[in-house]
């Protein structure tokens, strides 16, 4: 076994090759037949065009659907950037009875199966009689993504010295001004970070969708769901393929706002 330059084998350059082919072959093929012009999608392509991405565009239960879908992305952020930033500076700056007991009620959704997780609020609140609403599917979508911002919060205040904010304080700043003039804008990255990461775990969502989400409501993962059980048409794909520009664009968005504000600072 030869090893390269930099220490690594050619066998296991190409297995890691192979497992990224494997893991986003899929989604490649997806977008490249999004834009086929042919009537069903499929190889070898006939013309590439965007004339599927217009019969999508038309498709009021798609656009129902997409609508749904930002609408709770974004409330699932917002709401979870709030709570999660509370939550990691109360359990990173603070000592208090309970502690222990609520990062492990915080933590928890991300060791229990997202399945389990579905049924069984599905099954409580049917035991206290309660129907499925977008309420429902929006406390469920917040309930998933507050642990992951929670963390990336968290881990980032743990590289801020407490020093700026005892010098904060020391030069008579009150707590929400420590926290408004200090704390926030080091916080920033973690905190856009977590907001994203909390719109895309949302936006994608399927499995717990399909049980929380109301009769008669689809989010745009539920909808392709619901169209692949019927036929595979070809807007299927270019509708795979705006859920793909979207929850890779926002964060290479952020990544590059954050690279242009670092460079303007410097």
């Amino acid at each position: 076994m030869t090893a390269g330059e930099n220490g690594v084998s050619w066998p296991l350059k190409l297995f890691t090759a192979l497992v990224y082919l494997f893991l986003f072959g899929p989604v490649l093929v997806v977008i490249i037949l999004s834009f086929n012009s042919a009537d069903y999608g499929s190889f070898p392509i006939k013309g590439f065009g965007l004339y599927w991405f217009g019969e999508l565009f038309q498709n009021q239960t798609v656009m129902r659907a997409l609508k749904t879908s930002l609408i709770l992305g974004i409330l699932t952020a917002v709401i979870c950037g709030v709570v999660g930033v509370l939550a990691a500076i109360a359990l990173a700056r603070y000592d208090f009875p309970g502690k222990r007991l609520i990062n492990t009620f915080l933590l928890t959704p991300l060791l229990v199966p997202e399945t389990v997780l579905a049924v069984g609020l599905l099954l409580f609140l049917q035991w206290f009689k309660q129907p499925r609403s977008l309420g429902l599917l929006l406390m469920g979508h917040i309930m998933l993504a507050l642990p992951y911002v929670v963390l990336v919060v968290h881990a980032r205040l743990a590289t801020i010295q407490k020093s700026y904010e005892e010098a904060a304080a020391t030069l008579g700043a009150n707590r929400f001004q420590v926290f408004r003039e200090v704390t926030l804008p080091l916080l920033m990255p973690a905190v856009v970070a977590g907001l994203l990461l909390a719109f895309t775990l949302s936006f994608d969502n399927v499995t717990a969708s399909i049980f929380w989400r109301p009769v008669g409501t689809e989010t745009l993962p539920t909808q392709i769901y619901s169209m692949l059980r019927d036929s595979v048409s070809p807007e299927i794909n270019a509708l795979g393929t705006v859920m793909v520009a979207i929850t890779v664009g926002l964060p290479l968005l952020g990544i590059a706002f954050y690279r242009i504000r670092a460079q303007r600072r410097l």
